[in-house]
Order: structure tokens, then C-alpha cells, then sequence
């Protein structure tokens, strides 16, 4: 009798465990009935494959067209790879020479470059680019080995030592910050005339046509000139700088140029005069930071930040958190990186192509963040980064591309 009340109580707990698997069943069916399929791959590809055709027009010829090359060169790009290596991985593309070919056709430099800027402004938001905006300009350098040709020359900029080299393609780029997304808006392929206040007046010019109100432009510490200061300050915008320290230790045992600020335990604020002459000089706003090392790599006592300040509306205690956020755009150039096309080719109109295009795809995944992974809310719109990080975008580019030309799966020797 015993033996067959515990069979019963197994059997009801086997009933009870069936009910809870179908209740379990119809709750994940419900849940998944509401979800929807908001972005899939190839639509990634196409978004992507339409903003490059659109802005970039390239000659073709043959059965091979320019949605052809611009995949292949999204392909190489997604994989941080070469288009001779990619090229060998897929089947049922040209080869590397075929495509080579059609790329040398490229030999507008200001055309490309006016070719990009469109295609990146075409993936900025309407809502994003309204009201006082905060802006930052940077410097891309690019390493370069050899003896420059006649026609790379124009386009080498010299700057301290990097990477075994003093010489550089450099890119100027400007990009504008609000409410944690960034969007780069222009670039300057960096020519060896150009002086630092030729780079930001051709930055500044390039958006003109958005008709935007600076609420504060964020400087690189390369730009920390007489020059620069005098001609910002000129034109009434707001900035941020960071100033180089120099100064000599005089004679009397004092320090002389910025560094005879760098003392005291206190944050404060000041003025400098910087001059090369009486009639080559400014006078600008000077604050001093003072912070605690607090054993930040390995080291302790004072450590002083100095920047250029005019008309931002700032706090003295916020400026070093605030200017720091700029680096966040520095983290775009990293970014930007694991999607540049690797190359051994020295043309200075290809190489601005690459990296344009490496900056146009950071600018399509915010944009497909912000209109796509993403839901209204009061308070703000709610982005769902997680889901959809930039090497996912990568991934889904590379996936598009490999089942439309198919990858290679088997080897075979030569005969013979």
C-alpha cells in the first residue's frame, strides 16, 4: 500500500513538472510574439553600401561595379584587413589586381576629401545638430617609412618621432559631442603647407552649411600657438586648450613661461602673455589644476594641468573632468582603427579613401543606434549599445559580404 502512494505522489510531481514546462512554453511563445526583428545584417550592408555609392561615385567597367568594390573594400575594412587578402578569402570577386585597377582611377585628392565630408555629415542626426553644440579637433598621425615621392610630398606632415619615423599622413578631424555620441563631421587630409590656423578655418568652413552655435571647442595641445589662440579669440569662440609647459629656469633661480605656475596646492587662475616679439604676442586666460597623484601609475604628490580658457562657462574644479571628456573622442580614433583597410600602398588619395571610410562606418552605427536600437522615452532616448556594439556592426558587414560572395573552404595544390 505504501509502495503505491509514493508511485502516485512521483507521478503527480511528473504531472505538475509537464504543466509547469508547458506554462514556461507559452509564457517564452508570448514573449517572443512581441519581440521584432529591428536590424539584420543585410540591411546593415545595404545602409552602409548606399551612403558610399551615394557620396563617393567610382568609374567601373565590366560586369564589375561600384557596389562590387565598395563591398570589397567594407569587407577588408570589417576584418581590419588587406584587399589582396580578402580578395583570396572570398570565391566570387575579381582579383586583388582587377580591383587595384579600378582604385588607381582615384586620383582627385580635393574631390575624395569633399566626397567624405559629404558622406559623413549625410549620417549625423537633424536632432543632433541643434542648439550650442560642443565641438573637439584632433590629429590622426599615420606613420610613414621611405623617401617620399613627388606626389606623396605634398601630403607628408613632420612631427616629433612615433613608431621609428618623424614623417606622417596626418588627418584633421572634427567632431561634435552631445549626449555621450559623437559624430566626426569633417576631414582635413593634412597638406605639408598647412599651418594649424589653415587646418581649423577649413574644419570650421566645412560645416558652415549646418549653421551651428559653438558652445565650447575642445583643442589638441598641438594647436597651442600664438597664431591659433589670437585668431580663436578673434572669432569669439569658445575653447579649451591645454598649454604646453615650457619654461627655462632663469639665471636667478626662478622659473620662467608656464612653468613658473605650476606651484602652490591650490587650483587657481591667471593670466599670460605669450610672445615671440612686441609685435607677435596674446594675452589669454590661464587656469592651473592641481591634483593628487594618489599613486596613479606608481606615483604620488602634486601634479598640474594648465589650460587656455576664453568665454566658457565652466568651473575651475570641473574643467580637468570636463576636458577629459574629449578624450572620449580620442577612444573614437581607436575605434576607427579596427576598421581601417591595412595597406603597403603610398598614394596619398587612396590612403584618405581608407581612412574615410573607416570614420564613415563609426558614423553609420551611431546613427543605426540612434534610429534603430533604440526606444523614446521621457528623459531622453534609451540606447541599447550593448546589443549592437561597433564589432558587432563589423560582424554583421562581414557575414553580409561572405554569403554574398562566398568564402573559400577548400585548397587544392597546383598540377603537376
Amino acid at each position: 500500500m505504501v509502495e503505491i502512494k509514493e508511485i502516485i505522489k512521483y507521478f503527480l510531481k511528473i504531472i505538475k513538472m509537464l504543466k509547469l514546462r508547458n506554462n514556461i512554453k507559452q509564457n517564452f511563445k508570448k514573449m517572443t510574439a512581441n519581440l521584432q526583428i529591428i536590424l539584420t545584417e543585410s540591411e546593415t550592408l545595404q545602409e552602409t553600401i548606399d551612403c558610399l555609392i551615394e557620396h563617393i561615385p567610382v568609374e567601373t567597367q565590366g560586369a564589375f561595379d561600384a557596389t562590387d568594390l565598395f563591398q570589397i573594400l567594407v569587407r577588408a575594412a570589417s576584418n581590419n584587413d588587406s584587399i589582396e587578402n580578402t580578395s583570396k578569402i572570398l570565391k566570387e570577386v575579381p582579383s586583388s589586381k582587377n580591383i587595384r585597377y579600378h582604385l588607381d582611377k582615384i586620383n582627385n585628392f580635393v574631390e575624395v576629401e569633399s566626397q567624405i565630408n559629404l558622406a559623413l555629415k549625410s549620417k549625423t542626426l537633424p536632432r543632433i545638430i541643434q542648439g550650442k553644440l560642443k565641438f573637439a579637433i584632433d590629429l590622426n598621425l599615420i606613420p610613414y617609412y621611405g623617401e617620399p615621392t613627388p606626389e606623396e610630398m605634398p601630403y607628408i606632415y613632420r612631427s616629433q618621432a612615433k613608431s621609428g619615423t618623424c614623417s606622417f599622413y596626418a588627418y584633421a578631424t572634427l567632431y561634435v559631442i552631445k549626449k555621450g555620441k559623437r559624430f566626426t563631421v569633417a576631414i582635413r587630409g593634412v597638406r605639408n603647407t598647412d599651418t594649424s590656423v589653415a587646418i581649423i578655418t577649413y574644419l570650421l568652413a566645412s560645416i558652415s552649411s549646418l549653421k551651428i552655435d559653438f558652445k565650447t571647442l575642445y583643442l589638441d595641445r598641438g594647436f597651442f600657438s600664438i597664431a591659433v589662440i589670437r585668431w580663436l579669440k578673434a572669432l569669439k569662440i569658445p575653447f579649451i586648450m591645454p598649454a604646453v609647459k615650457t619654461g627655462k629656469i632663469k639665471k636667478t633661480g626662478e622659473t620662467g613661461g608656464i612653468k613658473q605656475f605650476l606651484k602652490g596646492k591650490k587650483s587657481y587662475k591667471t593670466t599670460y602673455t605669450m610672445k615671440k616679439s612686441e609685435e607677435d604676442s596674446v594675452t589669454f586666460n590661464l587656469w592651473i589644476v592641481c591634483k593628487y597623484k594618489k599613486g596613479k601609475r606608481k606615483q604620488h604628490g602634486l601634479e598640474y594641468f594648465a589650460y587656455v580658457v576664453e568665454q566658457v562657462k565652466i568651473g575651475l574644479d570641473y574643467i580637468y573632468t570636463d576636458y577629459r571628456l574629449r578624450f572620449g573622442i580620442e577612444s573614437s580614433y581607436r575605434i576607427k582603427n579596427i576598421c581601417r583597410i591595412k595597406t603597403t600602398n603610398k598614394k596619398p588619395v587612396l590612403r584618405l579613401l581608407f581612412i574615410g571610410i573607416s570614420f564613415i562606418l563609426v558614423n553609420i552605427w551611431v546613427n543605426l543606434l540612434w534610429r534603430k536600437v533604440s526606444l523614446p522615452r521621457r528623459g531622453g532616448r534609451l540606447i541599447y549599445r550593448e546589443i549592437f556594439t561597433f564589432p558587432q556592426m563589423l560582424s554583421f558587414l562581414r557575414q553580409a559580404v561572405d554569403r554574398l560572395y562566398k568564402v573559400v573552404d577548400t585548397i587544392h595544390l597546383p598540377s603537376g
